[in-house]
């Protein structure tokens, strides 16, 4: 009895593929969480708030140690200042800050544009919010945006701009020129920019994450969403912000409140402390660990004869199967989780306006330990030797 407006939506594609490989003992490379533990004392610290009684409600727009911690990440790394108690927001992970934007900030039959291949809650939470997505698609290899295509887009309903850069699922960076003039876009036509940067310290090879809202005259219209879950290797604990002008954390704690109302107190507190504790050799060591493991799998990968698109960012490489396989995406990987024995995404169902822009693709998920990279190339250079 699913609700008409879910129904197109259906499981995800990272339950699905997880499953298939759970049943048939597969190396997962397809949902992207660690196989590993992030830093110990942040288990320290929610044990510690466990047990010191920070057990009940906190602030329902987050916890005041975490907003101020927030705040001042936002300063240090990008140089942009927030008022913690009125310009932060906290989440049940950045897929409930989304959720809570769009339904906070959006009437019905607004319009938002959409780059696809999108993250699969974008699309699903505009439908709860009665709002109608606009596709523009970016296309293999480089995913570059045709900015007068995106003109043709906007109407006279059209009132925000999703942005994912670290890009899931392609792994471009949004910097340079092309992030400019976005932003002369979004200036333009006035629009709401939320921004999704989950991924903002992972990138690699001389590129370089920006906030879109460091940009000139885009602070006042960006909600900028991230968290703990890709950062600190803690995806389960669930711990998101927002950060942006008053009136659109207001616009997203207005849905909040009635979504979860309040995210988990002890975990928010332990946070809360690797924000501010923790250095900047960690955020180096992380970005080296994760350069190492993208070239271990990019290197596996290119040798049994996919082609790469560029990984600027995230844990994520995009590759094209056309040399291995005449079929789409799907049936390429459920193959590959049948008679492989390795899971990846077929990232077509991340495209509503042009799937097939998708269907010689997969996504395959690099925050594995170099184990279970290894274990998974070896698999599929035995499967197409």
């Amino acid at each position: 009895m699913t609700a008409r407006k879910l129904q197109p939506f259906g499981t995800t594609i990272f339950s699905e593929m997880t499953r298939l490989a759970i049943e048939h003992g597969a190396v997962n490379l397809a949902q992207g969480f660690p196989d590993f533990e992030g830093p110990a004392e942040l288990r320290e610290w929610a044990v510690e708030a466990l047990r010191g009684g920070d057990n009940q409600y906190a602030r329902s727009q987050g916890h005041p140690e975490l907003v101020r911690a927030v705040a001042g990440h936002q300063s240090r790394h990008h140089g942009l200042d927030y008022e913690p108690m009125t310009e932060v927001g906290v989440y049940s992970g950045a897929t409930e800050g989304i959720a809570a934007a769009l339904l906070g900030l959006l009437d019905p039959g607004d319009e938002v544009i959409l780059f696809e291949p999108y993250y699969d809650s974008y699309p699903a939470c505009l439908a709860l919010a009665g709002a109608l997505p606009r596709f523009l698609t970016l296309r293999f290899p480089d995913f570059t945006i045709d900015f007068d295509e995106l003109e043709r887009l906007v109407g006279p309903r059209t009132r925000a701009i999703l942005v994912n850069s670290p890009h899931n699922p392609t792994g471009k960076v949004l910097e340079g020129e092309e992030q400019e003039a976005l932003a002369r876009f979004a200036r333009a036509h006035d629009l709401i920019v939320i921004a999704d940067e989950v991924y903002e310290h992972l990138w690699y090879e001389g590129h370089r994450h920006r906030p879109i809202a460091a940009l000139e005259g885009m602070r006042e219209r960006t909600l900028t969403i991230s968290s703990a879950g890709k950062t600190w290797s803690y995806t389960g604990w669930k711990i998101g912000w927002a950060t942006g002008p008053r009136a659109l954390v207001a616009g997203a704690q207005a849905a909040h409140q009635f979504l979860t109302f309040a995210t988990a107190t002890p975990l928010q507190r332990a946070v809360a402390r690797a924000l501010d504790e923790i250095g900047d050799d960690f955020y180096r060591e992380l970005r080296a660990d994760y350069d190492a493991r993208r070239r271990r799998l990019a290197s596996g990968l290119e040798k049994v004869g996919f082609r790469l698109a560029p990984c600027a960012g995230t844990y994520f490489i995009t590759a094209d199967f056309s040399a291995l396989d005449e079929g789409d995406d799907r049936d390429f990987a459920l193959r590959l989780i049948r008679e492989a024995g390795v899971a990846a995404i077929p990232p077509s169902v991340f495209y509503t306006r042009d799937p097939e822009a998708g269907r010689k693709l997969l996504r395959f998920a690099f925050c594995k330990r170099d184990q279970t990279i290894d274990a998974a190339l070896d698999r599929l250079e035995r499967h197409f030797s």
